[in-house]
């Protein structure tokens, strides 16, 4: 899926702390060849192939895959959309470091996206496109559902405590290490892993991070980001990174990314209807400056570093 995951887990023995691991990563695997679009021969490159000419009869998997991310697309109003796989290859995004596009490239990107166009019938278990040149994209919510469906093998096998990440951008900690309340997690300084901007205890739930400084370019000294508003077909502005913590890994994963196109009044009303969620965003427009302090809603406590994003909320 474009990223590298990650097992930390408390185990009696090596040899269960092995067959633990390798049936978490069999599972993400088993996921990749379904949703990820970085392989021709997944289900939902295949979906993207077919879907426009006629119905695609899928797995029962993938098609629930498909409804929850349609479900985000509705509640946020289109921040979220599976959709965008063709404004993300017309702006660099797709296996590029970036460029940006001639506005008739946008133009036709325009009717090629839209999560409205695609039509699934739940009888019948298919999925079809209804307009030409549509193409599914699940990097906005794809790591943390292959994250929740794992950390699912982990409680079934009564494994106490473990922590699963998907490059970072979302991570679930499960349990506690023995003696502790939770898994501290470093949320690392925008554009520098190796220093910490915020650093929070989880338990049983799941933390989501989207940002500008995994994937943008700078062109004519202005910063373009990889997360992409879909009513605009430009890349977000004024919003470096947020960070979200949700029970849900594939929650945190589409709202991280809701939150990041969403406008400041529509955040505070997003996160007004997640009283258990605790998140903050950092805005600005260069990857690299000071700030004073970084605020948490919700329970969880945060520390600023001494570089990041010239404004934070």
């Amino acid at each position: 899926m474009g990223t590298t995951y990650s097992l930390y887990l408390y185990a009696s023995s090596a040899t269960e702390a092995d067959a633990e691991s390798a049936a978490v990563f069999e599972e993400i695997d088993r996921l990749e060849q379904l949703l990820s679009n970085y392989r021709e021969s997944s289900e939902l490159s295949r979906i993207n192939r077919e879907a426009d000419s006629s119905e695609v009869t899928t797995d029962p998997e993938t098609f629930e895959f498909l409804q929850t991310s349609l479900e985000w697309s509705a509640l946020s109003n289109g921040a979220f959309d599976i959709t965008v796989g063709k404004l993300m290859k017309a702006w660099g995004f797709f296996r590029a470091s970036g460029h940006r596009p001639t506005q008739q490239e946008l133009t036709q990107v325009s009717n090629e996206i839209g999560w409205e166009k695609v039509q699934l019938d739940p009888q019948r278990r298919t999925v079809r496109f209804l307009s030409p040149g549509i193409e599914l994209d699940p990097g906005g919510i794809g790591k943390g559902y292959a994250i929740e469906r794992s950390v699912a093998i982990l409680r079934a096998d009564n494994v106490q405590a473990a922590l699963l990440s998907a490059g970072s951008s979302t991570i679930y900690a499960l349990g506690a290490p023995p003696g502790t309340s939770g898994w501290k997690v470093r949320v690392p300084t925008l554009g520098d892993h190796q220093n910490t901007l915020s650093t929070v205890t989880l338990r049983d739930t799941s933390i989501s991070t989207a940002n500008c400084s995994e994937k943008n370019f700078i062109q004519n000294h202005h910063l373009y980001c990889h997360i992409m508003n879909p009513h605009t077909l430009q890349p977000v502005e004024g919003i470096l990174q947020v960070s979200i913590i949700d029970p849900s890994a594939t929650a945190s994963d589409a709202l991280s990314n809701v939150l990041f196109v969403s406008s400041a009044r529509q955040r505070a009303s997003i996160l007004q209807h997640l009283p258990k969620d605790s998140a903050f965003i950092i805005t600005g427009t260069r990857l690299t400056s000071r700030c004073k302090t970084i605020r948490w809603t919700g329970t969880r406590n945060g520390y600023c570093s001494s570089r990041m994003a010239n404004k934070t909320h």
